[in-house]
This record gives C-alpha cells, structure tokens and sequence, in this order.
C-alpha cells in the first residue's frame, strides 16, 4: 500500500526537517512556505513545491503546520478553507492552550479534523529514535495518520482537548528554559571571579546529572505521586534549608554585581512557603504558592 499524501506548510528548520524525515519514509510531500527559497533543499530531496496555501492543502490527506504562532495559521490558510474539508490539521506550533482551542473550533468550522502537536527535540533530531511528540484534540484524526505521524517522532496522544498537548509542550519547554537560564546564571556569577564557563559547565553537569538522584530517591513517579496527594516530606531537606540557601544565592549575586532577576524568583517561591507556615515541608510544597500566587503571598 502507498504512503499517504503530506503537506508540510512552514518551512523553517522544524518544517524541512519534519519533510525530510517524511520523504525518507516514502510519503509523497507537498510543501509550501511564504519565501519559496526555503523549499530548496526539500524539492531537491523530491518535494513538490506548491503555488499557493490552498493548493498545498488540497495536495495532502494530512496538513502539519510548523508556523511561528497560531496567528500565523490563520494568516496562511485564510484564503485556503475552502481546501479544508475532509482533511486533518496536525497544527506543530508553538501558542497559548487557548488559542489552540480556538484554531480547533475554527477548524472543525471548515469540516477539518484537528490535531495540536508539539515536537520535544530540536530539528537536527527530527525523526531519530530520540524524537517524540505530544498530540491532542480530534482522536480520529490522530489515529488515522498516527503512523505517518510517528516518522517525525513517537507520538503521545493525551486526550480531546487541543490544548493539552499545547500545555505540555510549553510545561516541558517552561523547565527547559527555566533550566538553561540557571546554568546562564550560575556561568556568570562563576565568571565574576575569573572561572571560565569552560572550567564551571564540566563541573556543574555532575550536580545537574545527579538531580533525580537527590530529589527523588524513590524515583520520579513516586514524587508525582507524593505531590498528587498534597503530600511533602521534608526530612532531608525543607524550606527553610531551601530558603536560605535561596538568600545566600541571591546576596551573592547582589554582591558581584549581577543581574540578581532569577535568584529573587526562586527566593520569593520559598519566602512563601516560609510564610504560609510550611517551612518544615519539602521543596515541593512550592507549588501551592506558584498555583495560587495571591493567597499564599
């Protein structure tokens, strides 16, 4: 049985990548991007470059959509709905939760099936047995094209609503950041006393590595588990341990000069737990003053 027809609409370092794994896999690939130049490398590999945004739409029984925004979509398809119906709108971009409810209702407006998706590796690992990707939204549109879909990465459906996969993308992309403006920081307080980041990013990955370790000797979903039920232990460590070492980073900072955003953040999330009367709790115990911020201020 032949593969089933895909258009690939953007065509940034996501979208040539999600077309080349697509290609490779033997899928015929209509693609279309607003600068033509950026289809090269795909019709080079046997893509068919399309006139038009309906014309793409109209050449592929599945439509992924790897746009700068959700706005970006409407843009794009607001002169294609005609092309719509019958089709499944695999939307990869990144937005709110709420915007892609509405793009699903606008959809399902113009008798499309719709699926949000979000890709959790960079492009160069698109369709490497690295790659994963969570959808939501139309279950029969996802299951239809869950194998087409699955050569981009394994693709984890979490339910009906299109926004949450959304959710979990941003959730997972909140730590990575999160994460990535910590090792910033910490490079920089180092550097304040003449360490190079070559010196110190070699030195903090042992920490980095064995955070599972520490936070979670009974492993990952157990914590889940613990902080589900509103249970958190605080015997090898609490808040007011926490707190302090969170006010020891932040003065720090303060006293080399720099930027002290990020510690003030992270100290103002244990001063709360502190205040709320928690300060023998887990680190955990956090979450209720990130959840509700103004009563537990």
């Amino acid at each position: 049985m032949s593969a089933s027809p895909v258009t690939v609409i953007g065509l940034g370092p996501m979208g040539q990548a999600m077309a080349h794994s697509l290609l490779a896999a033997g899928h015929p690939v209509t693609v279309w991007n607003r600068t033509p130049q950026r289809a090269e490398s795909v019709v080079a590999a046997g893509a068919r470059l399309a006139a038009s945004p309906a014309e793409a739409v109209a050449a592929g029984d599945l439509v992924i959509l790897s746009l700068t925004d959700y706005q970006a979509m409407w843009n794009v398809l607001g002169n294609a709905t005609a092309s719509l119906a019958g089709r499944t709108l695999a939307n990869l971009s990144s937005d709110t939760p709420d915007k892609t409810r509405e793009a699903a209702d606008w959809a399902a407006s113009h008798d499309a099936s719709f699926v949000a998706g979000g890709v959790m590796v960079p492009a160069p690992m698109v369709g490497t047995d690295h790659s994963y990707a969570y959808y939501s939204g139309d279950q029969r549109g996802f299951d239809a094209h869950r194998d087409t879909l699955a050569h981009i990465g394994d693709p984890r459906f979490l339910g009906d609503d299109p926004g949450r996969a959304q959710l979990m993308y941003q959730a997972n992309l909140d730590v990575f950041l999160t994460t990535l403006a910590g090792f910033a920081h910490a490079t920089a307080l180092v550097g304040s006393a003449g360490i190079t980041a070559e010196t110190f990013l070699p030195e903090v990955m042992q920490l980095f590595t064995a955070i599972p370790d520490m936070i979670a000797p009974g492993g990952i979903a157990a914590l889940g588990a613990r902080i589900d039920a509103g249970e958190h232990p605080g015997e090898g460590s609490n808040n007011i341990m926490m707190g302090a070492t969170a006010d020891h980073i932040h003065a720090t900072a303060e006293s080399v000069g720099i930027d002290t955003a990020l510690p003030r953040a992270v100290q103002t999330l244990y001063r709360r737990a502190i205040d709320g009367g928690h300060g023998t709790d887990g680190w955990t115990r956090t979450i209720d003053g990130i959840r509700a911020p103004e009563t537990n201020a």
